[in-house]
């Protein structure tokens, strides 16, 4: 039987209404001082647990009050903008009544982090890549929420259900990565082709295999 349900969070729980990368302003900065970014620098903002201005420090980039303001106002402005997706707090509700616990599994860095903890305040679990000090798909963050929520991925084969499933937007880190360590992972596709074009009908879909 199906017991618990992850869930990526940007793009699959919660949208933000208003992109205007603050992160990527930094970076820009950054370059425009001669510093030069490898793709490690993403990972070293998302698994950084700070503030903006740890975050420049971080990485080398000298900024000054008035740049530092302009970015922080950038951030606030995004991070005001964010809202659940109406169709995520149903189908949460949902498996939550049927008694499945639910987690959300994201990469981001700190400053998202209580944001997307005060729209889902009834999530059971969070694996974010800032605290875990680790990011999707590497097979430990899925692992890590997993115990977190108390349970062990497991499928039984004989009725083709599993005891952890997992969805999100990303094939690398929500469909990809948990089949790594033993969860199937779906791919959410709003607005477009696919088995799941939002997650209501995702969760009907589990409720309606535990109860065949």
């Amino acid at each position: 039987m199906t017991s618990a349900i992850l869930f990526d969070a940007f793009g699959t729980v919660i949208d933000i209404k208003r992109r205007l990368h603050p992160y990527r302003m930094l970076l820009r900065l950054g370059m425009q001082q001669g510093l030069r970014f490898g793709p490690d620098a993403l990972r070293q903002l998302m698994v950084f647990n700070g503030s903006m201005i740890g975050a420049a420090d971080l990485l080398g980039v000298r900024v000054f009050a008035q740049e530092l303001e302009v970015i922080q106002e950038a951030l606030d402005e995004e991070l005001a903008s964010c809202v659940p997706f109406p169709d995520a707090v149903e189908a949460i509700d949902m498996l939550r009544a049927a008694g499945i616990r639910t987690g959300i599994c994201s990469n981001l860095a700190q400053a998202y982090g209580p944001t997307l903890r005060r729209h889902f305040p009834t999530v059971d679990g969070f694996a974010l890549s800032y605290e875990c000090e680790v990011m999707k798909p590497d097979p430990l963050i899925y692992q890590m929420l997993c115990r977190s929520l108390g349970v062990t991925p497991m499928r039984d084969w004989h009725r083709s259900v599993s005891s952890v499933l997992m969805i999100g937007d990303s094939p690398r880190c929500d469909r990809d990565g948990p089949r790594s360590v033993g969860i199937p992972g779906y791919l959410l596709r709003r607005n477009s082709r696919g088995p799941f074009g939002d997650l209501v009908q995702f969760a009907t879909t589990v409720l309606a295999s535990i109860k065949s």
